[in-house]
């Protein structure tokens, strides 16, 4: 890997750390704070907020393969840090937020980081290092912040540091998961851990996304512990979680694969639009990758999905009966084709089977149904068996086995 590749690879760790770090100090710091909500890249880095005012500003500096040396006074991370709070957050006033610098390095013993912790703090010592490395160090990329420094009188600097904690020691980006588990031992299911957790890390990317990109300014620790509590309701025994999202389908690709399966066909017998075909091939697609995912989870049984099958095929055979009936003997094909695209869409929007008894998201019956329409169980066109027949025969030929 070239030098320039390792830069790359280390930044971007480190942006993920700063955006992922943040979902663990909301969760950490909830209990004490539940009128305070963090934001992302608006105030600082992360950022804690009172009626939309800051009261904590967090910079963080993830770090991998942590030099034995540790954290000492003429560091990069602790110049650029200052160096930040100075330009940003009104270093000369005491009513300020607090500064926070959460990094994975360990602060080396007797220097300002050292007395900068929060349980043992020393202002007036760390003022007195910083002063002195300030003075004495000639690194070129330090040198801005510290003529800034500098140029604070005594009584500024104090003021300034008063305000900063050192939160040194924090768990490296490989460790989040651990330390996620930790905050939340008494939310986790009993089984699917992982799962779990990789649901709330993913609902977190989702509000992250939303704040950098300005469509949200903040989350609060209530709507925190609501997401939270709604994705573990989901590892209950009459719900199912929901892992293959509309967002991770490629449809263009999707559409393309399965475009001439026996489903599709059957909506095309009935001239289903060419919109909600696509999307309902995506709604196969999901709902057969979602089964999957679900059996070899162990979340749901074979059994259990064949019972479900067994209700969707009889909710469709009850229609479908009062559909004949309704046409008659002497309907004409396009008074077929209506009653079969409106059997269609009423099953399509139909909830009154579903595999669990609190799951309803409806790509999945929807899906299911498709599946069945594939085997050829049901259908949508009156006389769909004996097209199913016509179709099957002239493929047969050329049929190649299903990998």
């Amino acid at each position: 890997m070239t030098a320039g590749q390792h830069n790359a690879s280390a930044s971007a760790v480190g942006y993920l750390y700063q955006v992922n770090w943040a979902l663990i100090e909301l969760l950490e710091s909830a209990p004490t704070k539940p009128d305070q909500a963090i934001s992302l890249e608006t105030h600082d880095d992360v950022a804690w907020e009172a009626a939309g005012s800051p009261v904590e500003l967090l910079q963080t500096k993830h770090h991998v393969g942590v030099s034995s040396t540790g954290l000492g006074d003429k560091d990069t991370d602790i110049w650029k840090t200052l160096l930040v709070w100075m330009n940003t957050a009104q270093p000369t006033d005491p009513q300020g937020p607090a500064l926070i610098l959460v990094t994975t390095s360990v602060a080396q013993p007797g220097t300002a980081a050292q007395a900068l912790r929060k349980d043992v703090r020393d202002t007036a010592a760390a003022v007195l290092r910083l002063t002195e490395a300030a003075r004495s160090s000639t690194a070129d990329n330090t040198k801005k912040a510290r003529d800034r420094f500098l140029a604070l009188t005594e009584a500024e600097r104090q003021i300034f540091i008063a305000r900063v904690v050192v939160a040194d020691g924090a768990p490296n980006a490989d460790d989040l998961d651990e330390k996620l588990s930790r905050i939340l031992w008494s939310a986790l299911p009993d089984s699917h851990q992982d799962l779990f957790l990789s649901m709330v890390w993913r609902w977190w990317a989702a509000v992250a996304l939303d704040m950098l990109r300005g469509h949200r300014a903040r989350v609060s620790a209530g709507e925190a512990h609501a997401a939270i509590s709604h994705v573990r309701d989901q590892f209950s025994e009459d719900h199912l979680p929901t892992t293959v999202e509309l967002a991770d389908v490629d449809e263009s690709s999707v559409v393309a694969a399965h475009g001439e399966k026996v489903f599709v066909h059957q909506m095309r017998w009935v001239a289903y639009n060419e919109t909600n075909l696509r999307r309902a091939i995506v709604d196969y697609y999901r709902a057969v990758t979602q089964a999957t995912r679900w059996l070899t989870d162990d979340l749901i049984g074979m059994h259990e999905l064949e019972r479900f099958e067994d209700n969707l095929r009889d909710e469709w055979e009850r229609i479908f009966a009062d559909m004949v009936e309704d046409l008659g003997i002497d309907a004409d094909e396009t008074a077929k084709i209506a009653a079969g695209k409106e059997l269609l869409r009423r099953l399509r929007d139909s909830t009154a089977v579903n595999v669990r008894p609190l799951y309803n998201d409806p790509f999945f019956a929807r899906g299911r149904r498709h599946v069945l329409a594939d085997r050829g169980d049901i259908g949508w066109h009156p006389e769909f068996q004996s097209r199913l027949e016509s179709l099957l025969s002239v493929a047969a030929p050329s049929a190649a086995p299903e990998g």
